[in-house]
């Protein structure tokens, strides 16, 4: 049989739905004081039925696969092959419950018990032993098909890999050291060798584990990693270098052993070495790329940690791109590593560089326009959405950033157009998604004045999706700004915060909605919680603050917010009036 029986889920048909029924509602009869009387007649039917399952497993129809099987055991449940796919089948099944894989084994048992020697299936029944909870009996079945094929390598493997799994380390071993006999040292035996040792406790058989390995190639460069590392485990820090040491003159071109050293430095605290290794192993030919970048994240992630502005990150990254300079992924690396620094300018530089390569990957695109916008440089977001539809017109991921972009900066129409587009491009049934559009065509409306058009498109859009917190937000926080229906606000802010308690943004609209009710106690405990929740509070939210305090009669408090507030936004008019007055202006 093939080594890969059976691994996708069974789907159902409507036809096997008398099975499944039958499946809930009653056991396999696997076992019985009388044996069935089965006729010949019956067995050849059977043995048919069965044949012609593995026929449509072959056309990977699998519907059809596990009627046949059902029926050619209800004919002939003697049939041990039959009964093992059958059981096979019940624990690939999707849902799969605790019944179903006790009746899967039991059935699959059948045949183990009847066929031992069955290479395959033997082997797939002690597999879903071990995975399923029973390690005993996984052991039990590939000690059975072990001892028949005492030279067969991958079944002595197995063996020693249950005998660990039962917590029989000696015998593990034992096992392993027959493997070693017949096809000599390897480093995975000695690896999974030392692993029981370490299991027991025993750091002296894994030290002369890896010993015997290193004896037969001393000047093999993975051994002696592999000692090293393992002394590092045990806190032999010094012995551990020696080892690398002995690595690195062994295979100088080996860019691993730099690696390997990088770690070893970084872990002892000695930042110069650590540097140094890691720039050898950025410079060697014969490192894959991958693991060259992933030594430069432990690099950078440990500098943005430092907070360290010294740009050695710079200087290394400038040696890897040498290398590679249209390598899309070390660009993208890179932009990382501004992004996490906070320098979007130079992250949306190293994204383009990555689009040069790869034009049309929409997710590319996507970073860069939330770079741009997290650069507040919406026109440059804009370019690179416009651009990305080019290559991607059909992506809605797109949509989702590049219309809010044009709203951002007060072209309406525009973000409706975009907004429309969006629509006609997303399917009837996610309604998620439509809500989330149709919601932000509400705002739109909203800024050019139309507040009648915004409510119903809110409404429409709430109607799709009752619990969209973003417009149940915005609507409650333009009903407040309008003064209009401020129960259902109240009601609507409620829902979003309940969703999200820690949003600041949220919690701003609550406080905002209880201030226009004129509740100013409640609208002052929201706008504390949101001033907490927010690292950097916005203008509007300070402003917020201010009026609220003001109208609690914290006069010298709501000045002091005014003034935080006005740092942020200096153009704006009436702030500069509550300041220089001290009051509040309504308009």
């Amino acid at each position: 049989m093939d080594n890969n029986e059976y691994s996708s889920a069974t789907r159902w048909s409507s036809a096997s739905l008398w099975l499944v029924i039958f499946l809930l509602v009653a056991p396999i009869a696997l076992a019985g004081n009388d044996k069935p009387r089965i006729t010949d007649q019956d067995r050849r039917k059977a043995e048919y039925l069965f044949l012609e399952a593995q026929n449509q497993k072959q056309h990977d129809r699998l519907d059809a696969y596990y009627d046949l099987l059902k029926a050619a055991y209800d004919i002939d449940s003697t049939n041990t092959s039959v009964s093992f796919y059958l059981g096979y089948c019940l624990l690939t099944m999707e849902n799969m419950t605790k019944q179903r894989a006790e009746q899967g084994l039991q059935l699959m048992r059948k045949h183990f018990d009847e066929a031992p020697g069955d290479f395959y299936e033997t082997t797939f029944y002690s597999d879903a032993c071990m995975m399923l909870g029973k390690p005993e009996e996984g052991l039990r079945a590939i000690k059975t098909l072990s001892d028949r094929n005492p030279n067969k390598l991958e079944l002595q493997a197995r063996l020693a890999h249950a005998q660990a799994q039962t917590g029989d380390f000696i015998g593990a071993i034992e096992t392993f050291d027959s493997i070693e006999v017949l096809h000599g040292k390897s480093m995975q035996i000695t690896s999974r060798k030392v692993s029981a040792y370490m299991a027991m406790n025993d750091t002296a058989g894994a030290i002369n584990e890896m010993r015997a390995l290193l004896a037969t190639a001393p000047e093999n460069a993975n051994y002696n990693i592999t000692m090293s590392g393992l002394l590092v485990q045990l806190g032999r820090r010094d012995s551990a270098l020696v080892y690398l040491d002995r690595a690195q003159q062994a295979e100088p071109d080996n860019g691993y052993t730099y690696l390997a050293k990088a770690q070893y430095y970084n872990l002892v605290g000695d930042s110069a070495a650590y540097e140094q290794q890691v720039r050898q192993a950025l410079i060697n030919e014969n490192l894959e790329v991958d693991d060259k970048m992933q030594v430069l994240v432990d690099f950078m992630r440990d500098r943005i940690a430092a907070n360290d502005s010294t740009g050695r990150v710079d200087a290394l990254m400038s040696v890897l791109l040498e290398q590679h300079p249209h390598e899309p992924k070390i660009h993208d690396l890179y932009s990382e590593y501004f992004i996490a620094r906070k320098d979007y300018s130079h992250a949306a530089e190293q994204l383009s560089y990555v689009l040069d390569v790869e034009p049309t990957d929409a997710q590319m695109w996507r970073k860069l326009m939330i770079v741009n916008i997290m650069d507040e440089n919406i026109p440059a977001a804009i370019a690179a959405g416009d651009k990305a539809l080019e290559y991607n017109p059909d992506s809605l991921d797109l949509y989702r950033y590049i219309a809010p972009a044009y709203f951002q900066i007060k072209q309406y129409d525009k973000s409706l157009q975009i907004y429309k587009r969006a629509l006609e491009l997303t399917d009837s049934a996610d309604v998620d998604t439509r809500s989330d559009f149709i919601g932000g065509m509400g705002d739109v409306y909203f800024e050019m004045g139309d507040t009648l058009r915004a409510f119903e498109l809110y409404e429409q859009a709430l109607k799709l999706d009752p619990l969209n917190t973003g417009i149940l937000n915005n609507y409650a926080y333009f009903l407040a700004l309008s003064e209009r229906d401020l129960d259902k606000a109240e009601r609507m802010a409620a829902l979003a915060v309940k969703d999200q308690p820690q949003s600041s943004t949220y919690l701003d609209t609550y406080a905002w909605v209880y201030f226009k009710k004129k509740d100013y106690q409640m609208a002052l405990l929201y706008i504390k919680s949101a001033i907490d929740n927010d690292d950097s509070p916005s203008g509007d939210l300070l402003d917020h603050y201010g009026d609220i305090l003001f109208m609690t009669g914290d006069h010298e408090a709501a000045l002091e917010q005014w003034q935080k507030a006005l740092e942020l936004m200096p153009d704006n008019e009436l702030l500069q009036r509550k300041v220089k007055h001290r009051t509040i202006f309504f308009k």
